[in-house]
Parts: C-alpha cells; structure tokens; sequence
C-alpha cells in the first residue's frame, strides 16, 4: 500500500509539473500572438498613435526584462564561498525583533508569539515592542504576551503619545541589543522556519539588509485580498528578486526586513531626521532605510525562503489610501537615491530605476490619452494599448504559474485592469498631496 501511495503521489506530480509545463508553452505562444497583433497594429498607426505604440513596446519589454530577470534569481547561500558556507552551521547571531505598532490589539499578541516561536535559540531573540500611543487595548495585550512568556525577552515600551512609525522603529533600534535587528510590522508574523533564512546572508560582511517573501494573511477574505495575494507575490518573487540578482533590492519591506546592527545604527539619526519641503517624513520609513544602506556601499538582498505573513486592506478605499503613503513614499525616495545609484551602477539605474521612475509618471498620461482622448477624439482604438497591458498580464500569470501552486494567477489579470483604469492615477494624487504629511490609513 505504501509503494501504492508513493506512486501515486510521484504520479500526481509529475502530472502537475506537465500541466504547469503544458501551460507555459501555451502562455508564450499566445504572448507572441499578441506582440504580433501588438507590432502590426502599431505601424498601421497615424502619428497620433506613435506615442501610444512606443510606450506600450516600452512597457512591454520592460516588464519582460523584470519578469525574465527573476528566473536568474538564486538563493543567497549559492553566492557564498566554501568558507562562508562552513561557518554558516555555527552562525547564530543575536536578534532583536522591533515592532511598532498603534491600534492593533487584534494582530500584536500573534505577532509577538509567532517571532518567539522562531525555529532558533531561545537566548539570542529580543522582542521589543513599542505602543506608539494606542487607544485601543493594544499595550495590554503587548504586556500580556510578556505575562505569558516570563523565559523570554520580551520588552514592552509605551508611548503614551503618537510619535510616529519612524520614531518608534528609531526608539527600537536604539535600544536593542541584538546583533541583526528585525523590522516587523504589527500586523506581521513570520514563519517559525523563516528566520534562519533571513539572517544567514549576514554572514557575508557584504550583506547590509535582508527581506523576506511576505504574502497576505487574509488572502481569502474577499476580491481585494484575492488580488492583492497576486500583487504581492508579483511585487517579491518578480521585482525584487530581480533586484536581488544585483544585490540592491530598494525597499526591504517594513513587513519583514532585517538590517546588521554595526551598519544601520551609524545612519539612524540622518534617517530619522528627514524632511521634504521642510517637513519632517513619516512614510516610507523602510524604503529611505534601505537607500541608506545601499548609499553606504552594502547589499541588500531579497530571500524568497524567509516566508512571512501580513494583513492587507480589505477595502478598495483602505487600498487606496495605502498605495497613496506608499506612492509618495518611493516618489521621494526614488528621486533621492537615484543619483548615487549612476554613480554606484550605471547599468541598474538605466535599466531599471530610473525608467520605472518615467514609466510609472507617463502611465497615467498614456493611459488616459489612450482610453479617453484618442478613442472619443482623434477615432483611434484603444484596442493597441488593452493588447500591450494584456500581454505583460499573461506574463505574470506565467510567471505565478511557474513559481506557485496557489490559485491566486487569474487575480493578476483583475490586478492589471484595475492598475489600468484607477491605479496609475495615484501617482499623480501623490505628487499633488506630497506636502501633507499625515500618515492616511487612519
């Protein structure tokens, strides 16, 4: 019965595998039609249409790159040497988990257990949790995972005032001991096996930052979790381990990001004393660390192994004010460390940063062009540009389909329309609300 089992189980597989394998052939196949369809129709263009035809093989093939560079993406420990790679068995650093949090008495007990319960020694984990002026029973429930867990090091700090999420990770840091120190958000937990994954990079001298895969906790909650769990999964496992494959990945992600100690204390006070237009900046917090990082010549990299979990707006109005902080947040950032990213690499920021910086201010510009003004003013179908957009989606399905047996892929396809129609439009809200500095989800 077991050899049974064993081979049914080797058959299901290898069905799968075929099925999966049967899926991208079809995918390309169709993909090529497209960019036929896409390449005839766009000569056949007046000169009223070249814009939108240049853009859209622009787009296109940028997109491509990002999603073919992550193929190339391998795990960090097959960079290390032989040296390297033998001191990783005895290689256990302390670690300090820093976790801000405000208004979130449902979500912090979990997130603070779930670290303790990391698959590591008992002595080298530090949780320090900061209340940042709740009003909710939030600090009671910090103060009750301590209570439950009197072993362990578990610090409770109360602000009885909102400070702020960078203040509070500013607080943190300073006054943790550990040797990595591990930014989690409060409605964020990681996996019990993922923290080794996350900090054996550390062993390269190199290596400055670190970030984790993080997927959606509450993935079946509805469409907006649903497309969501593919826009994440798109957003780590194609961006940023493409980023990763140059060792420079933008934003370890306030989700799950770990940083070494000696390299990020030295720039804390310039972080924590950013402005923009005079005002000092409260989103965007991960995003400005890692440049920090970056800027002073040490990698950052992306683990696809280190797996967490995070809770994602349930409502496209809670969606939206999200995606407005994060907008404005890599808009300031993008713009600031773009400059010592030609410096540092010229390659990745002529292919890849700075035409996502011109990329993501021109699509809201094509697209409305494209959608209102050519088809209802100048008699020119928006039938081109849906093609281009629905090309890079049946890229990224094929790229869900390969790396992951969920059932998430078709929501990328939602996730392309609504990036279409509503989307690329907070940019531009972004660039006009860049003044206010309030933190918007709540």
């Amino acid at each position: 019965m077991t050899r049974i089992a064993s081979f049914s189980k080797k058959n299901k597989a290898q069905k799968n595998k075929l099925s999966t394998l049967k899926f991208i052939v079809y995918a390309t196949i169709l993909a090529l039609l497209v960019e036929a369809v896409i390449l005839i129709k766009g000569y056949t263009y007046q000169s009223a249409g070249k814009i939108v035809y240049g853009y859209t093989i622009i787009i296109t093939i940028f997109m491509l790159s990002r999603v073919l560079g992550s193929f190339f993406y391998k795990s960090y420990n097959e960079k290390l040497t032989q040296e390297q790679k033998k001191q990783l068995l005895n290689y256990e650093p302390t670690v300090s988990f820093i976790i801000p949090c405000k208004n979130e008495e449902k979500a912090i007990y979990h997130t603070i257990v779930s670290c303790l319960a990391s698959n590591y020694p008992k002595d080298k984990i530090e949780i320090i949790a900061i209340n940042d002026g709740s009003t909710d029973n939030t600090l009671n429930e910090m103060k009750r995972a301590a209570k439950d867990n009197p072993d362990r090091k578990v610090r409770v700090i109360n602000f009885k005032v909102n400070k702020g999420k960078r203040e509070a990770m500013y607080y943190g840091f300073q006054v943790s001991k550990g040797e990595i120190l591990i930014q989690l958000d409060s409605d964020s937990y990681p996996t019990p096996e993922s923290l080794r994954f996350l900090i054996n990079p550390f062993i390269d001298l190199n290596v400055g930052a670190t970030v984790g895969h993080t997927d959606p906790s509450n993935k079946d909650e509805n469409f907006m979790t649903r497309m969501q769990t593919a826009y994440y999964f798109m957003s780590f496992r194609a961006l940023k381990a493409t980023e990763s494959i140059f060792d420079m990945v933008f934003c370890c992600s306030g989700c799950y990001a770990a940083y070494r100690r000696e390299y990020v204390i030295p720039v804390l006070d310039t972080w924590i004393n950013e402005k923009f237009m005079g005002k000092p900046i409260i989103f965007g917090d991960d995003r400005a660390l890692t440049n920090w990082v970056i800027r002073e010549g040490y990698k950052t990299v992306y683990i696809a192994e280190a797996q967490a979990y995070t809770v994602v707006p349930n409502t496209l109005k809670k969606f939206l004010k999200q995606q407005v902080r994060w907008k404005k947040g890599w808009l300031i950032n993008s713009v600031r460390i773009a400059p010592e990213i030609i410096k540092k690499d010229k390659f990745v920021a002529f292919t890849y940063l700075i035409p996502l910086i011109i990329i993501t201010i021109l699509t809201p510009i094509i697209a409305f062009k494209s959608l209102i003004i050519n088809p209802i003013f100048l008699g020119i179908s928006p039938l081109f540009y849906i093609l281009g957009i629905s090309l890079v989606s049946v890229m990224l399905v094929t790229h869900y389909k390969v790396y992951s047996n969920e059932k998430y892929a078709k929501y990328m396809i939602a996730y392309s329309v609504l990036n279409m129609t509503i989307l690329s439009y907070v940019i531009i809200y972004a660039i006009y609300d860049l003044k206010n500095m309030k933190w918007g989800t709540r």
